[in-house]
């Protein structure tokens, strides 16, 4: 168990670590517990009751969150022709398809997410040595493999978030900054349970929401009760 800092240690002495808090005194003891001299990003972990192993049961998907992240996503986008020029109209960021891919691969990545049309994914799929590990590689399930270049792009500029699965039965996602108010919190927090509830796995048995925990970049974890979700 790696050894905390003071701030940390002084903070975690606010949570009831056994109780399950209801979100709105949740997002409050949230703002308690952040002490870092920087606005820290407010994160939201799941533990659910399925077996990421099986291909029936795998979570990955995309949503636009109502009050967005707080952060400004820098899109590159692959395309050409009409479909390059729609991109560029709807804000993205980077435009292009050869001269970016090979850019890419000299190492560059000053960017968030990468938006590609359907026959551009060919050539692209070429960069997934570099793009895959680092959770960039464009996917028809997060709606980033799209002919509706315009919509994708200003879907993620408004706060679109993806979330996927890990091999614990993990997820975790971002909902804001804690200089948000509360109320947005809540209501990013609220339609983020909700995604995940209709993204349940048909062939997922038993209690699906194992735990779910709030935490702010440095905070420790508060536990939230989700029992009037299900």
């Amino acid at each position: 168990m790696a050894k905390r800092g003071k701030r940390y240690q002084e903070a975690a002495k606010l949570v009831d670590r056994s109780k399950a808090y209801e979100i709105n005194e949740a997002v409050s003891l949230l703002k308690e517990t952040a002490k870092a001299k920087f606005d820290e990003t407010v994160e939201v972990a799941f533990r659910l009751g399925v077996d990421p192993k099986k291909a029936d049961q795998q979570i990955r998907g995309a949503f636009v969150l109502p009050h967005g992240t707080g952060k400004t996503q820098c899109v590159l986008v692959f395309a050409k022709g009409d479909k390059a020029k729609e991109a560029e109209a709807a804000g993205a960021d980077y435009v292009g398809d050869q001269d970016l891919i090979n850019k890419i691969n000299q190492g560059w990545f000053e960017f968030d997410v990468i938006v590609a049309t359907p026959d551009m994914m060919a050539e692209v799929g070429k960069l997934g040595r570099v793009l895959g590990p680092k959770g960039l590689m464009p996917n028809p399930k997060t709606g980033t493999v799209t002919f509706e270049v315009e919509k994708a792009v200003k879907e993620i500029k408004a706060g679109k978030v993806e979330y996927r699965v890990d091999k614990q039965s993990n997820v975790h996602v971002p909902i804001g900054k804690i200089s948000f108010d509360n109320q947005k919190l809540v209501e990013n927090f609220d339609a983020l349970v909700e995604t995940i509830i209709k993204v349940k796995p048909q062939a997922a048995k038993g209690i699906y929401m194992k735990n779910v925990a709030i935490t702010s970049t440095m905070g420790p974890g508060i536990k939230v009760d989700v029992t009037n979700y299900r």
